[in-house]
């Protein structure tokens, strides 16, 4: 009963709630500034051979931005097309991550699920985590969802047929949009330090490798940069903490007594007994 009616208030009190205005604007807002960016995934999908049924059945049934930057620039390359759909399949297993974490979260019917499956995205999860409360959090699921899928088939669609209608995308400076869109979309990503270091050495890996390997097998030995970096950021924990470890066993017990080696403090008081002894 108290679970309810704490998840019941959604009006802005001050005390952390947001009410459900907010939240749909603030939805809104992130669902139309990302939505806009379809417009360069359906020119880079024509520049880079697509068809436009083609590019159009990737928003619609892929829906994943990243992922579909990465198998269409794979594709531009001159990669195999299996080859770049395993790159575009590894970089979307992310949003099965975000799942688990969502369905607990916002405990739709099981009937809902699947529908909702095709809106776990980066934006979406972003916008849902942040919000204090169930019904806000499926809120701005569902608004940030249906606008981010709605303007993104859209603009994927006026994309790709302006695409078609100017015909060499190459010639416009446009065959780069998709790149610095992809580019735009992760660096905000990039906070901490571990994250930073998996993305310059996916960049030399990448880019290293393209003039020795086939197309597309760069991006997914790029990949690797992921665990290299956690396993050294583990050995440098483990370090850290071995050296924390030395510390406080140096014979010194944490609490500042040492059983071992007498205490100067102790040894000045004893020999200060002992001279007024003397005296």
């Amino acid at each position: 009963m108290t679970e309810q009616t704490r998840l019941a208030k959604t009006r802005d009190d001050g005390g952390g709630k947001k009410s459900d205005g907010a939240v749909v604007r603030d939805s809104l807002g992130v669902g139309v500034a990302v939505g806009l960016s379809g417009f360069a995934f359906g020119v880079t999908s024509v520049g880079s051979g697509l068809s436009l049924p083609q590019t159009c059945a990737l928003s619609l049934l892929v829906f994943t931005g990243a992922s579909q930057f990465a198998l269409v620039g794979a594709l531009a390359a001159g990669g195999n097309p299996f080859t770049a759909a395993a790159g575009a399949f590894f970089l979307g297993v992310r949003n099965a991550f975000y799942g688990l974490r969502l369905s607990q979260m916002l405990a739709f019917p099981r009937a809902v699920r699947p529908f909702a499956a095709q809106w776990v995205i980066d934006e979406t999860t972003a916008v849902a985590l942040a919000q204090p409360t169930r019904r806000a959090g499926r809120i701005g699921f569902t608004v940030t969802g249906f606008t981010l899928y709605v303007l993104w088939n859209l603009t994927t669609l006026l994309g790709a047929l302006g695409a078609e209608a100017i015909g060499d995308t190459g010639a416009w400076g446009l065959d780069a949009a998709g790149p610095a869109v992809f580019l735009a979309l992760l660096a905000p990503m990039l906070k901490t330090a571990a994250e930073r270091a998996v993305a310059g050495i996916a960049v030399v890996l990448g880019l290293g490798l393209l003039p020795v390997l086939p197309a597309g097998v760069p991006v997914l030995l790029a990949a690797t940069a992921a665990p290299l970096v956690l396993w050294a950021e583990g050995r440098r924990r483990g370090a850290d903490g071995a050296r924390m470890g030395c510390r406080r066993g140096d014979g010194r017990p944490e609490g500042g007594q040492d059983d071992g080696v007498p205490d100067p403090q102790g040894e000045d008081g004893l020999r200060g007994d002992r001279q007024g002894d003397v005296r």
